[in-house]
């Protein structure tokens, strides 16, 4: 059986005078690559429902256990937030924004569950590991 996830992935990204605004679009496509962008004065936004190459990205780099500490640490009801830095984005990593925020701003990102639920969506997207691999439940 598949598993239906139903999820609104909101994402915005300032716009800075030394930046391209076509770089920071293409940072945010990197690691949603379904996002419907649109580039206004001093942002980038964009929409998605699906954060599947952002998954794959956190398999490859193996941070699962980093992307699940920041999930569940902004976890409000059924959404969840994360900010990404826009540099290692350009370059599809994905490197948590935490602490001092980066002088050209971040990716922000905001996640909204509406089925399964956020653990259940979380356990999908970063699953939990053992010696560092993830753990098929």
């Amino acid at each position: 059986m598949t598993d239906i996830y139903r999820v609104a992935v909101e994402i915005t990204a300032p716009i800075h005078d030394t930046e391209v605004t076509s770089r920071v679009a293409d940072a945010v496509a990197n690691i949603f690559p379904t996002a419907d962008l649109e580039e206004s004065f001093g942002e980038v936004r964009g929409e998605t429902h699906s954060m599947e190459h952002l998954s794959e990205l956190l398999h490859r780099q193996e941070i699962l256990d980093t992307a699940r500490g920041e999930f569940f640490s902004t976890r409000e009801g059924e959404t969840f937030s994360f900010a990404l830095k826009k540099q290692a984005a350009f370059e599809d990593r994905i490197t948590f924004s935490v602490g001092e925020p980066d002088e050209l701003g971040e990716i922000s990102v905001r996640v909204r569950v509406e089925e399964p639920t956020v653990e259940e969506y979380i356990d999908h997207i970063a699953p939990p590991t053992e010696d560092g691999r993830p753990v098929e439940g």
